[in-house]
């Protein structure tokens, strides 16, 4: 995630033939098998950090909520029943879930802590410099996005900003899914790159 973090939001998922994927890794991950569930992963961890990042806006915490997720969804695998929910729809709610309880444990402890606020909040605020490197950390990533050729960036903004699986991207740009896999991972290392490079 990292820097690419900034980019995730949430769009609807696709059904049919990716909810009976779904289904079969699911039921895999409830017998114990760890590469169904690293698949179940990769085909919907940017979906579920996308819904998230909605309700924490936080990078830090909405990577905590994710993490926290795929905890539970190893955990309840066994208990999903296709007949009350889809599989996304069932994720999505334990997503949903987590994220409620970060955030209201993140207020929770800012409240237990508020009589330190005033001495924090000198120490915490960020100094001009934090706030102009930030703010030239985004220049320097729409500035590398913006290096991409246009089909890549759609790509990648797609796939990190709005969540949309390999299989997708496909579809939607005539190509295979290979490909799309080759162009993504080629993007995210000149991505990757550009930001590590002189500044």
């Amino acid at each position: 995630m990292g820097d690419m973090a900034i980019l995730l939001t949430f769009m609807p998922f696709a059904a049919g033939i990716m909810d009976s994927e779904l289904r079969q890794l699911l039921a895999k991950v409830a017998q114990g098998d760890r590469s169904a569930f690293a698949r179940l992963y990769d085909i919907v961890s940017g979906r579920l950090f996308g819904i998230i990042t909605r309700m924490l806006p936080r990078a830090e915490l909405a990577e905590d909520a994710l993490q926290e997720t795929f905890v539970r969804i190893w955990q309840r695998a066994k208990s999903y029943d296709e007949t009350i929910a889809s599989p996304m729809a069932w994720m999505a709610t334990i997503a949903r879930n987590q994220a409620i309880d970060l955030r209201r444990r993140s207020a929770e402890r800012l409240a237990a802590s508020s009589g330190e606020l005033d001495e924090t909040m000198a120490d915490e605020s960020p100094d001009p410099e934090s706030l102009a490197s930030q703010a030239g950390e985004l220049r320097r990533l729409r500035d590398c996005m913006e290096g991409l050729p246009g089909e890549r960036q759609q790509m990648v903004l797609l796939a990190y900003r709005q969540g949309f699986t390999r299989e997708e991207l496909a579809e939607r740009f005539k190509r295979p899914v290979t490909t799309v896999k080759t162009l993504l991972r080629r993007s995210l290392i000149a991505l990757k790159e550009c930001l590590d490079g002189p500044r």
